[in-house]
Formats: C-alpha cells, sequence, structure tokens
C-alpha cells in the first residue's frame, strides 16, 4: 500500500485544545488517527488554519507527523461557521505542497476540508476520503434558526459526497442520514467509528480517583464532559440532576462539568457557560454543581474513573467520543438515544439510553445504576469489554487502512493539469497482475486469520446444527445479496449433501428462495421484515436460524435475529468486522476479522462448506452404528476430531418424531453437545 497521505482539518487541530467551542472530538480524532497512521508506516501531513500568529508554519509533531499550519484568514480564533471565505487560501496551500511533495491519498475531515480535497483532487487527480463528523441537513433539522453554517454548506457536502472516492460514516444512522439525504452510493460509504487509547483511558479504581481530584468518596457523583455549546444539551445534565435531588432523594451528590475555553470556568469566554450557571441557580442546585473549567487530556482519564455514572445527552450527534472515552474507563454511560450514542452504548448492557432533552427519564436512569451496586459493577465490567473490542483506535486505523485501499486501487491512471499551470502525473495504472495477487493475497489472509479465531467456534456450530436436526429441528438461514446467495447454497447442502455418499435429507430452509412471499411483503409491509416474517411462520423453539451478512448492520438480518430469539431459536450469525447490531442478537457469532466485503463473502462460504462437512461426518454415523467413528477436519492449528453417535432423536416441538436409533454425541475440541 502507498504510504504518503494528507489528512485536512481547516478548524480542528490535533495540537488544539479541547473542550472549547471549536475543540472537541474532531481534535481528537484527527490527532489519533495521525498517531497511529505514522506509527503503521505512513508519512502523515495534518493541514489545519494558522489562528494564532506565534504558530509556526510548520510543527515535527511525532516521528513521521508533520502538523501544517495554513495562512488562511487572520490568525486568530474564528468560529468555524465563518471560515469558508478562506477555503480558497487553504486550497491554494496544500495544492502547493502536494505538487512539491505528492500525496497518495487525501482524507478529509468535515465539510470544508471536503471541498478543499475535492478541488485537490479536480486540480492534481489525487484520491480522497471524507470523513463529515456531522451533516449540515441534519444540523439544519436539530438547530433550526439557530444553525449559522453558511448557506452554501448543503450543496457543497452534496458535492462532495458526489467527489469522494470513499465515504466514512461513524455509525449506522451516519450512513442512513448520507444515503437518504444527499443520495451517497452505499457501495462507497464504509462505517467506522471512533476510538479510544488503551495507553491514555482505563479505568482506576474509584477512591483513588476522587482522592486525586479532591473530591468525596462517600456520595454519588455525576459527570458531564465535552464542548459548551447548546446542541450538547448540557441543560439536560444539570435539569437531570435537579430531578434526582428533588425526586430521587438525593441529600448528597455532586454533577461535575468539565468543558470551556479555560481552566477556570469564565462566562464572558465561554458565553453557554453562563446560561448553564443560571440555569443551576434557578434549579436551586448550584452549590451541588461543580462547572470545572477545560482539562487536559491526562486529567480525563481520573475524572471518567471518579464518577459513578456519566451522562451525556446532546440533541444529537453524529458519533461522540466521550462515551467511549468513558466506557474504557469502567463508567456506565446514561446518553441521549441519538446517532452514535445509539451505536457505542448498548442499553442495559454498558448504560442506559433515553429520549433526548428527556430529564426526567434521564434522572430515572442514573438513579436506577447508583442504587443498584451489583448493577454498576455489571454494566462497568460490559463497558470495558465493548470498548476494548470495538473502540481502540488501533482498530479504527486497521479499519481506516482497508478504506484507504479502496480509495487507492480505484484511483485513476490519467494525469492531470493543476490549476497553478503545472502539471501532476497521476499514480500509475495498477497492472492487472498486481490485482489478482493482492486479491488473492487478501483473500489468503482473511482466511488464515479466520482459522486461527474461529476453528473452534466453527466446530461448536456443526455440533448446534447436528443437534438441532437429531431433536426434529429445522434450519432457517437468510441473507441479503450474495449472502442470499450463499445462503441458498448452505440450505441445499443439507437438503442434498455436500460429498458423496447419499445421506438422508436434512430439513434446511433459505428465507430467500420464496420470491411471492419476498416481494409480497416487501412491497406491502416493507423490506425490513421479509425474513422476521417467515422466522415467524416457520420457526419454532428449538429450530437454528443461520443469518449471514458481511456487516451485520443489515436491519432485516437484525430483525430476524431478534425474532428468532422471541422464539426460542438458537442464532448464529455469519459476519464480518466487528460483527455490527447482527453480534449483538446471536448465541453464536462467527465474525470474519475482515473489512473487506468480498474476502468476507468468500471466507463465509469456506465456514459454510467446513460446517456442512461436519455435519455430513455426523449424520453418516448412524449408517454405521457398530462403533464410534472419528472423523477429522483441520480447520484449527491441528486436527479437530469429531465422534459422533446417533441413536433416539427426541421430538421437537410441534413436529411428528423423527425416526433414528440410538443416542447423538457429537465433541469438538473438548466442547460436548447431547440430545439427551
Amino acid at each position: 500500500m502507498s504510504r504518503r497521505i494528507a489528512l485536512i482539518s481547516e478548524h480542528a487541530s490535533p495540537l488544539g485544545a479541547v473542550g472549547g467551542i471549536d475543540g472537541g472530538g474532531q481534535n481528537v480524532y484527527v490527532g489519533q488517527v495521525a498517531r497511529h497512521l505514522a506509527a503503521r508506516g505512513w508519512d502523515v501531513d495534518v493541514f489545519t488554519r494558522r489562528d494564532a500568529e506565534t504558530l509556526p508554519e510548520i510543527v515535527h509533531w511525532q516521528p513521521g507527523i508533520r502538523v501544517i499550519h495554513v495562512a488562511a484568514g487572520p490568525p486568530c480564533f474564528v468560529p468555524k461557521e465563518q471560515m469558508l471565505p478562506f477555503m480558497a487560501e487553504f486550497t491554494a496551500v496544500v495544492l502547493t505542497e502536494a505538487q512539491r511533495r505528492p500525496y497518495d491519498l487525501l482524507h478529509a475531515n468535515f465539510w470544508m476540508s471536503g471541498l478543499v480535497a475535492a478541488d485537490v483532487k479536480e486540480a492534481l487527480g489525487i484520491p480522497f476520503v471524507v470523513t463529515f463528523h456531522a451533516l449540515g441537513k441534519v444540523r439544519r433539522m436539530h438547530q433550526g434558526d439557530d444553525d449559522r453554517s453558511p448557506p452554501e454548506r448543503i450543496a457543497i457536502e452534496a458535492r462532495v459526497v458526489a467527489e469522494a472516492d470513499q465515504i466514512i460514516a461513524e455509525c449506522p444512522r451516519d450512513e442512513e442520514d448520507l444515503v437518504s439525504l444527499y443520495g451517497a452510493a452505499p457501495a462507497k460509504i464504509t462505517i467506522v467509528p471512533c476510538g479510544f487509547d488503551p495507553t491514555e483511558l482505563g479505568p482506576i479504581d474509584r477512591r483513588v480517583a476522587r482522592l486525586t481530584l479532591g473530591l468525596p468518596t462517600d456520595e454519588p457523583i455525576v459527570l458531564q464532559l465535552g464542548r459548551m455549546v447548546p446542541r450538547k444539551g448540557v441543560d439536560t445534565a444539570i435539569e437531570a440532576f435537579a430531578q434526582l435531588v428533588d425526586h430521587h432523594e438525593w441529600s448528597g451528590g455532586r454533577l461535575l462539568i468539565v468543558g470551556g475555553e479555560s481552566e477556570t470556568p469564565d462566562p464572558a469566554l465561554t458565553p453557554e457557560l453562563g446560561r448553564l450557571m443560571t440555569l443551576a441557580r434557578t434549579l436551586g442546585i448550584d452549590d451541588r454543581v461543580s462547572f470545572v473549567g477545560r482539562r487536559g487530556r491526562a486529567d480525563l482519564r481520573t475524572y471518567y474513573s471518579a464518577a459513578d455514572v456519566f451522562v451525556t445527552t446532546p440533541w444529537y450527534e453524529p458519533f461522540g467520543i466521550t462515551p467511549v472515552e468513558a466506557m474504557a474507563c469502567g463508567t456506565p454511560v446514561v446518553g441521549a438515544d441519538v446517532g452514535g450514542i445509539r451505536f457505542s452504548v448498548l442499553d442495559g448492557e454498558t448504560g442506559y439510553l433515553a429520549p433526548p432533552r428527556d430529564p426526567v427519564a434521564v434522572a430515572e436512569r442514573i438513579a436506577r445504576i447508583v442504587a443498584d451496586p451489583a448493577l454498576h459493577a455489571r454494566l462497568s465490567r460490559q463497558a470495558i469489554a465493548r470498548a476494548e473490542r470495538l473502540f481502540t483506535w488501533e482498530k479504527v486505523t486497521a479499519s481506516l487502512e482497508t478504506v484507504y485501499r479502496e480509495a487507492l486501487r480505484q484511483r485513476p491512471a490519467v494525469s492531470a493539469v493543476g490549476s497553478t499551470g503545472g502539471a501532476y502525473l497521476g499514480p500509475a495504472a495498477t497492472p492487472p497482475t498486481a490485482v489478482v495477487d493482492a486479491g488473492f493475497e487478501g483473500a489468503v489472509a482473511a482466511l488464515q486469520a479466520t482459522r486461527q479465531a474461529l476453528g473452534a467456534r466453527i466446530v461448536d456450530t456443526a455440533a448446534t446444527l447436528t443437534e438441532c436436526f437429531a431433536r426434529g429441528g429445522r434450519l432457517l438461514v437468510c441473507g441479503n445479496g450474495g449472502s442470499a446467495a450463499e445462503a441458498q447454497h448452505f440450505a441445499a447442502e443439507f437438503v442434498g449433501r455436500l460429498r458423496p455418499p447419499a445421506r438422508e435429507a436434512l430439513p434446511a430452509l433459505a428465507l430467500t428462495a420464496d420470491t411471492v412471499t419476498l416481494t409480497a411483503w416487501a412491497n406491502d409491509a416493507g423490506f425490513d421484515e421479509v425474513f422476521a416474517r417467515q422466522v415467524a411462520a416457520f420457526g419454532n423453539a428449538g429450530d437454528v436460524l443461520v443469518a449471514i451478512s458481511t456487516s451485520g448492520r443489515s436491519p432485516n438480518i437484525v430483525l430476524a435475529l431478534q425474532e428468532a430469539r422471541r422464539r426460542g431459536l438458537r442464532t448464529i450469525a455469519l459476519v464480518g468486522g466487528d460483527g455490527g447490531a447482527a453480534g449483538e442478537y446471536a448465541d453464536t457469532v462467527l465474525a470474519v476479522p475482515s473489512d473487506d466485503t468480498q474476502h468476507i463473502q468468500e471466507v463465509h462460504l469456506v465456514m459454510l462448506h467446513l460446517v456442512a462437512d461436519l455435519v455430513d461426518r455426523a449424520w453418516r454415523r448412524r449408517e454405521d452404528p457398530g462403533s464410534p467413528q472419528l472423523a477429522t477436519a483441520a480447520i484449527g492449528p491441528a486436527a479437530t476430531p469429531v465422534v459422533v453417535s446417533v441413536g433416539a432423536i427426541a421430538e421437537g416441538p410441534g413436529r411428528e418424531p423423527h425416526d433414528a436409533d440410538g443416542v447423538f454425541q457429537l465433541t469438538g475440541n473438548g466442547h460436548a453437545r447431547s440430545s439427551r
């Protein structure tokens, strides 16, 4: 892969302060992505606007990373809503640098950076990806007349969406908004969340954290941390705390509010602070609300760990890094049920979701967590596990590299003439043989990673299906697109057989095969329920549903898994990457450790063949009931024995008894399954 990249972030510098009016998650995002790309061998330049006279033109920030302060507009703070007139100057600087030291790729952050990247691509042919971090149409829907964005924003965002080589959505809702509001091509969108750095954030003993901050150790503490702007909904957190005092009998306790333009809270510098302080006084809780001011990154771990609950209640939120950071420190989150918070916080698992602008609901959920130490401990453990499993910056950057690889694969081979009159020869076309080599190497790498990660789980999956058939149960399979074809293929292996000799037919049904039901229900009710409806019709307790989805985020797959759980079916999800929402509703998750859709599908087919092979081997033991047969399937680091003995198969719920004799047992990698 090529290794020179420009990160464009016109208003959010990785060197900037976090918590101010324009200092927030994007600063963290750009800085962490730059650092982790550099650690993976990239040469990184970060372009950001020079907003102080004392800033040097170039800062060699860390090995492999330069921060370039672009002279565009006055060298002082300018609200981002007023920066558009300076973007032509900004683009000229990026063009000059890109001609002097050509980049392989641009990664734009925010819509104005997207405009710069689109103009540079038009002039020099350099491909670009974009992370919007927020969308103008969504902002306007939520803020109305309070939205100060320039009117040109919407048209510019539409252009950037159309011209970007790849688009990074930060959560499923972000993806939905890009498609429905801007007509983005779904094939160009990849969901890559924000993250946290485990070397920076992690749990500290709560008592130690409180003593460090000079806080009481014997009363509840609620934390709110972030930018001090109205849309972040800090007023909802204050009103919720007043509810705790007035209606939940909190005689003690404190709400900490961290953020602002200075370390000492100053309403003159941060007008929103003045409004919030007045609200606390009006509610009679100003003695219980501490406005802490801005704090450095090094202090955040202590604040997160000191709190019983972290509360974040914005009106809308494209992603939101702070809930993930709090979870990484083991602090349960009560968050607004919007945008990325809905994605990062699992309701009832790592905290609770509440409707936006609903302080009564927020207070109820905070009180529930604080009143139940066992619940708090469980939410804390699960929060840490989820953060570490899905949201480290290392995993985020690895996913970004997959997006970059796709953008680079599509780059044009023609030359382009720059606006300055100089000619830039676009990157050379990739030779067809190199494409073939890369395709095979990617498939082999995905297979090897899956073998190491999922070998034993594949054996367990085969055991689950064999036990289901042995008890007279039925297999249901569903998927979309290429996964629909794999679903039908998988079902056919059981109705027929994987390889000779023949064996009796096993009841497997592909929910993708009945076109009348699919099209009728999709037309009359909606496509989201086409599989769930069939699960309701055909599924019984003890059956198995196998759901196949490369992303794990297809609504009809998720709803089918939910319906299957309600009806007592065992659920198995074949997915990729982080597993998406499907992974949350499956009893067994076979997640291919890859973000490449093609390779995920390729590995899915191999896994399905392996499962079918193992079930075949187990079932054929019925034809030789004398002594257990030892069948070996090389799917893990070592050969995996599968011992089967088939006999009297129990009557399935609502079914006739299945004809068989003896007792069924399958053992693989020490995992036993029995129909007894």
